[in-house]
Formats: structure tokens, C-alpha cells, sequence
């Protein structure tokens, strides 16, 4: 692990590339996150976000639900058995990646399969949500061995994008809810990049009426990206977050301007949704936003 105790960050956040697109390439993005039947998040937002900003995107579909677990009834189902040999498939077959992004995951036997695809492909960018709570509260089918392998997995991030709960369970930190000080927010970050993580963008701080998302790492002065603050909360924002996101890195845009880019557009968002039948339960829309990403590209 690095310890960047004695680093002296060189650069502003503007400055930070981790991907440069070259003219009329398509970068290659293996999806590692699940799929939803019904509901607005994971890969039924991962793929048309990152193909919407002309990226070719590969799922690794980690978990198959009916529904996302904000509803009271959904099914399971756990791919874990299949992942291995999926990957295998891939390396036969020629597949090349210049990313892995890596979102939730159904069993802590699943991350093997995603640090074994990282090692396969040593040139892909790895960005990393660590989709395991909100609001200081664990999703339902996370258990304490997840939650210590998620943390085996994080550490290798390039880029990680945590919420507040998910950046104190991975530092066993406390929970102090959305609006914590700023010494609890650079305790956090300080705990996650002594771990080896490169770029850390920690999401959600609310401030008054505004949304502040800190980005920090290794290399780099620690930045505050801010926002108007929306009055509610939605199923598949952090998932939309984090799309926009890596679309936006991975088409060549600094990290610090990728933030600014997902934060807008997950606003933007929170409106149209406002606007559909059963929005509160079926989560973010962001259909309509779409020609913005297309313009990353």
C-alpha cells in the first residue's frame, strides 16, 4: 500500500487526467456491476450513459434482481459461479480494456474475479463505486464478509467514488450523517488514500443548500466541487454519479472537470424525475439528459 504521508500534492484537480482519448478511438469499458429488471439503477444506467458519450460498454453483470432492494419484494440471484468463466471467454475471444469500472457486487467471492480481471488487463483504468449503503445504512444483501472484501477491493482504486457512509464503513470510521466537519471529511479522506487509493472523490456533503463533493488523492490539492442541494433523495443517483463520471474521465477530461459534469447532470436529473409517475420508489431518470453526455465525447 502507499503511504502518501510525506507527499506534497504538486497539482490542482483540473490538472489530473487519467485517460487521453485519442482522435476516433473508442475506449473499452468492462461494466462490473448488477442488473435490475425494474428500477433506475446499476447497468440499466451504466450502459446507455457510457455509450451515450461514445464508449464501448462491456457488462459483467454481477447480480440479477427483479427489482432494485428499495422495493419490499425482489428477486436474487447471484452470478458469482459464472464470473470466472465470462472472463476467460473474454481473454479467448481478443477482448482488450481500457477501463474496469466496478460498482455492486453480490458476494465478497466476487471481488477474486474483479482483482483477477484487473491483473489480466494491467493497463485499464480502475474506477471503483463501492455501492454499499446510504444514509448510513447498509443495502440488504451486504454482509460483514462483503463489506471486508469490498475494502480489499477499494484499496487497489485508481479513482473511488464513496458516499459518506460507504467511505466510514471502509475506514471504520462513525457515521455522523450527511453534514459532517470538515475535519471529519479530511479524516476520511486522509484514512482512504493512506490505504493506496490514488483519487478519492467523496460525495454527498451537504452544506446549507448546497451539495459539496471533495476530490482528493496522491498527486493532487483536495478540491470541493459544489452544487445546489436537491430537497430529496433518489434511488440511482450515486449510480448516475458515478457513470457520468467515468464517461467524462474516460473521454478525456480532467477529474476535477468529470466531478463538475456529474454533479450538474445528476441535478439536472433530480427534476425530470420529479416529473414521473412513482418516481419517489423507481429512482433517477436521466433519459432525456442523455445529448449532454453525448457531448463528453
Amino acid at each position: 500500500m502507499r503511504n502518501n504521508s510525506s507527499y506534497q500534492a504538486a497539482v490542482q484537480a483540473d490538472q489530473c487526467y487519467i485517460y487521453t482519448k485519442k482522435d476516433g478511438y473508442i475506449p473499452r469499458v468492462a461494466a462490473v456491476h448488477d442488473l435490475c429488471g425494474y428500477g433506475k439503477c446499476s447497468l440499466g444506467i451504466v450502459i446507455p450513459v457510457l455509450s451515450a458519450a461514445g464508449i464501448d460498454v462491456c457488462p459483467l453483470p454481477t447480480a440479477l434482481f427483479s427489482a432494485h432492494t428499495k422495493y419490499p419484494v425482489f428477486t436474487f440471484r447471484d452470478t458469482t459461479e459464472d464470473l470466472p468463466g465470462y472472463i476467460d471467454a473474454w481473454q479467448k475471444i481478443g477482448v482488450d480494456l481500457d477501463a474496469i469500472y466496478s460498482g455492486f457486487l453480490g458476494s465478497g467471492a466476487q471481488i477474486d474475479t474483479i482483482l483477477e480481471l484487473a491483473r489480466r488487463y494491467p493497463k485499464a483504468r480502475l474506477i471503483i463505486d463501492p455501492v454499499m449503503g446510504d444514509g448510513g445504512k447498509l443495502y440488504p444483501t451486504y454482509t460483514d464478509d462483503l463489506c471486508q472484501a469490498m475494502r480489499q477491493l477499494a484499496w487497489h482504486a485508481e479513482v473511488l467514488t464513496p458516499n459518506l457512509t460507504e467511505a466510514a464503513i471502509l475506514t471504520g470510521q462513525t457515521y455522523t450523517g450527511q453534514a459532517p466537519s470538515d475535519e471529519a471529511v479530511q479524516s476520511l479522506l486522509s484514512a482512504l488514500l493512506q490505504q493506496g487509493v490514488k483519487y478519492v472523490v467523496l460525495k454527498g456533503i451537504e452544506r446549507g443548500e448546497e451539495v459539496i463533493n471533495f476530490v482528493a488523492g496522491q498527486d493532487i490539492k483536495t478540491e470541493q466541487v459544489s452544487g445546489p442541494l436537491y430537497p430529496e433523495k433518489l434511488h440511482g443517483t450515486g449510480d448516475l454519479f458515478a457513470s457520468v463520471l467515468t464517461a467524462a474521465l474516460m473521454s478525456g477530461h480532467s477529474l476535477a472537470e468529470a466531478v463538475r459534469k456529474a454533479t450538474n447532470l445528476v441535478y439536472q436529473a433530480m427534476f425530470v424525475s420529479a416529473r414521473q409517475p412513482d418516481y419517489a420508489m423507481r429512482g433517477v431518470s436521466f433519459e432525456s439528459l442523455l445529448g449532454q453526455v453525448a457531448e463528453l465525447a
